[in-house]
């Protein structure tokens, strides 16, 4: 019978996970960042959309956009908080930024890591740090409820800690929140702990750790109607101008809204309307 420590050592080694193989960051110019086990998956193709179809955010645009060239370069940059109306073209703009700064051929990688997989940041940054490119580390939706504790680890993000924030590595999230964690639970700290100023300083000021704050607001009808405009030019649909205004109005008026994803979302269906393919 064989040494029943040595039977533990070897089922000890089939449980732990192999250790994450060196990404090959010269295959892809966007990588999804997944945890069990860990990996950094390339992606052939980003969603996005053309930085000039972007409409009524020109000021936050041309911030990013300058911010992220300085960074590609190796300049000094700061770590962005995009923040503001829902379907405002927060997410949108971050990989159209980036995809703008790729094609004046200036070298940068894009990094989605999502709001779950915040506890396993360091080991990304492990993998980063080394690595020869500059990175991109991008959140989406990003925000926080009560007793939410990921919160902590996104500091490893922007402090660095002891190490320091990774030279090669900036980070952009974007939220509905300013703040990142609801107002209502903000006051609920206040009014209930001992020490309120306290109580939610630790949480509020994490965005104050980002370097810019970049507001999105609700869109006028006009902005709304040029967003359609854009779309429609860009993939070749042809409609009358009365016709196009009057059913994209009558499109937002149904939906209660205007945003940059309600002129999308009118403009596939009419695109299928008119048996344009996307």
């Amino acid at each position: 019978m064989s040494d029943p420590l040595l039977r533990i050592a070897e089922a000890l080694e089939r449980l732990a996970p192999a250790p994450m193989r060196a990404p090959d960051f010269d295959g892809a110019d966007a990588f999804v960042w997944h945890t069990s086990p860990d990996r950094l998956e390339p992606v052939p193709e980003v969603a996005r959309v053309g930085i000039g179809l972007l409409v009524g955010v020109n000021r936050a645009r041309d911030t990013l956009l300058e911010n992220t060239r300085h960074f590609a370069r190796g300049l000094p940059a700061n770590n962005a908080l995009l923040w503001g109306a829902r379907g405002m073209g927060k997410s949108s703009l971050v990989k159209a930024v980036h995809a703008a700064v790729r094609a004046e051929g200036l070298a940068l990688k894009i990094v989605e890591l999502n709001r779950e997989d915040l506890p396993s940041v360091q080991r990304l940054l492990g993998q980063l740090r080394p690595a020869r490119h500059r990175f991109l580390l991008f959140c989406d939706d990003l925000s926080f409820s009560h007793d939410d504790q990921h919160y902590k680890s996104l500091k490893a993000v922007l402090d660095g800690g002891i190490e320091g924030r990774p030279e090669n590595v900036l980070f952009y999230a974007t939220s509905n929140r300013r703040h990142l964690m609801p107002r209502d639970m903000i006051e609920n700290e206040r009014s209930t702990a001992i020490t309120p100023s306290e109580a939610v300083e630790e949480k509020v000021s994490l965005s104050d750790r980002f370097g810019l704050w970049l507001g999105f607001h609700p869109c006028s009808q006009d902005e709304y109607l040029e967003m359609v405009s854009g779309y429609c030019a860009a993939h070749g649909v042809s409609v009358p101008d009365a016709r196009l205004r009057a059913e994209a109005i009558e499109w937002q008026a149904t939906r209660g809204a205007r945003s940059g994803r309600v002129a999308w979302q009118f403009f596939c269906d009419l695109a299928a309307r008119e048996g344009v393919r996307l």
